[in-house]
């Protein structure tokens, strides 16, 4: 349960899946399959190298793809759980224009899980079910389920948050 979590481990976890990178190379395999091998820069033309390493680096690190001989990158069980995460917060912040009308995908993903940030544990996901928290008593509503699944991937793959904590100060 993301209760065993502390805010700050919810918060730089979340950070880390909002990233621009990882949140297109999911969604990318989710819609068009496995990516062919030396195919990376080809169909992310327009991100750095490094970028995308570590964007490659970190979904290898979370159990998100695995390399498949001849195959190329394609999504675990993590992976595929985690771009139904990053689908229903964009259906929600398309639905709900968020942040604007006309944002792309990553931007409505992105916003959508910076709103649920703070909401990941049971007293505030309470308040966010009785729509007392912000946007509004029916976006807070519509917010359930993509809480639940962001919640439910959480539960299902904590070693997330280990990742995604900070390294100590020598």
């Amino acid at each position: 349960m993301t209760s065993s979590f502390t805010t700050a481990e919810l918060r730089d976890t979340v950070t880390m899946l909002s990233s621009p990178a990882l949140i297109r190379l999911v969604t990318e395999i989710d819609d068009n399959g496995p990516i062919p091998p030396r195919g990376m820069a080809r169909t992310f033309a327009d991100l750095p190298v490094h970028q995308l390493r570590q964007s490659t680096d970190a979904a290898r690190a979370l159990n998100l793809v695995r390399g498949r001989p001849g195959a190329g990158l394609g999504l675990t069980a993590a992976g595929v759980e985690l771009a139904d995460v990053y689908d229903a917060c964009a259906r929600w912040a398309r639905r709900h224009a968020c942040p604007t009308e006309s944002s792309d995908f990553t931007s409505r993903v992105q916003h959508t899980l910076s709103l649920m940030s703070n909401t990941l544990h049971p007293v505030t996901l309470d308040r966010l079910r009785r729509g007392v928290q912000p946007p509004g008593a029916q976006a807070a509503a519509d917010l359930v389920r993509p809480h639940d699944l962001l919640r439910q991937w959480l539960t299902a793959y904590p070693q997330a948050a280990r990742l995604a904590a900070p390294e100590p100060a020598a």
